[in-house]
């Protein structure tokens, strides 16, 4: 058996998920009136404590549509080098937002107040963008799912509402932190003023996110979505595997970090292995030796039955889901059995 550990996008819905998409009532989305995608937003405003959402077809898009609507045509938005939103979304902040970015350099992904600050620029200057939204991303997938917690989230706000700025949250794996720090939804409500949430990874749907925010704002958005063609009619089949996600698959969420510390541990006994990252939540990340190729390297475990994507030249990733099992690690390590050194090179 094929074990699959590219992402947990790769998750397919459940069959009680199933059902419940089976029996949704539907709507016309774009005319408002599909009622399970309207009880999916209001789900998802309730439960962070924001006045409206928008279901959108991905995480890109509702990150986009928030850099969208935030900000003006030569706007500078500051994101960590890492950040998704940067590297990941087809240079959808200058094509969409014609914004600027600049890029601090935090620590795995994750930005301080004290390097926030570095990158403000100051709206007397003629000669700079003017500084206006700063993008969070929690947990940082390039940081080997690194979270943020609620103090430091509040350090930044202060920052943020000291220079008049705006904070957005690419929240793609935020249930991902939020089982792990135990903060109250509600809380980022009150630091963000829009946060971005995925359904299509950990939670296990298979299409969607949702963009959060004040009642204008989101109106705003909604324009822009139906600019972008992002409108769809009977997404109710869809949104009603969110309200199953959001009722069902937070939790178990630690199911996934548990078995992310696994999968570690096994390959922290490779002798090609240099460096395991710190395993936080469901990434793992690991770097090979000099003398190894990842590409080489995730070419040869789909040999033995493991499937994993390179990360950089010498980086490896694995994400653990819903659909990996306790019996899955097990047959993991006696696959690994069959990989030596020499079958490496």
């Amino acid at each position: 058996m094929l074990i699959d550990l590219r992402s947990d996008t790769i998750t397919q819905p459940t069959p009680a998920m199933r059902e419940a998409m089976f029996n949704a009532p539907l709507g016309d989305d774009v005319l408002g009136d599909d009622p399970t995608v309207n009880a999916l937003e209001a789900k998802a405003a309730h439960m962070f404590g924001m006045e409206a959402a928008l279901f959108c077809a991905s995480g890109t898009m509702t990150n986009q549509l928030a850099i969208r609507t935030h900000c003006r045509p030569g706007d500078d938005v500051i994101c960590d080098q890492l950040s998704h939103v940067y590297l990941y979304e087809g240079g959808g902040i200058m094509a969409n937002a014609l914004a600027s970015v600049s890029l601090p350099q935090g620590i795995r992904g994750k930005l301080t107040p004290d390097l926030i600050r570095e990158y403000i620029y100051s709206p007397a200057d003629p000669h700079k963008p003017l500084s206006r939204l700063v993008v969070l991303e929690n947990t940082v997938n390039k940081g080997g799912g690194c979270y943020y917690t609620i103090p430091e989230i509040a350090a930044i706000r202060r920052v943020c509402d000291e220079h008049g700025l705006l904070l957005h949250l690419d929240g793609a794996r935020l249930f991902n932190a939020l089982v792990e720090t135990g903060d109250p939804t509600q809380a980022y409500g009150q630091l963000f003023d829009s946060i971005s949430i995925c359904l299509s990874k950990g939670l296990g749907c298979p299409v969607g996110s949702l963009l959060l925010g004040k009642a204008s704002f989101i109106g705003q958005a909604r324009r822009y979505r139906k600019l972008m063609g992002g409108g769809w009619r009977q997404a109710g089949f869809l949104a009603a595997a969110g309200i199953y996600a959001l009722d069902h698959h937070v939790e178990r969420l630690r199911q996934d970090h548990a078995r992310a510390r696994r999968i570690g541990t096994l390959f922290s006994s490779r002798p090609e292995v240099e460096e395991i990252y710190p395993i936080d939540t469901n990434i793992v990340i690991f770097k090979l030796s000099e003398t190894l190729l990842a590409a080489d390297y995730v070419q040869k475990l789909e040999q033995i039955g493991i499937r994993g994507i390179t990360f950089g030249k010498h980086l490896v990733r694995f994400v653990t889901h819903l659909h990996l099992t306790d019996e899955h690690i097990d047959q993991m390590a006696g696959a690994l059995q069959q990989l030596t050194l020499e079958t490496t090179y």
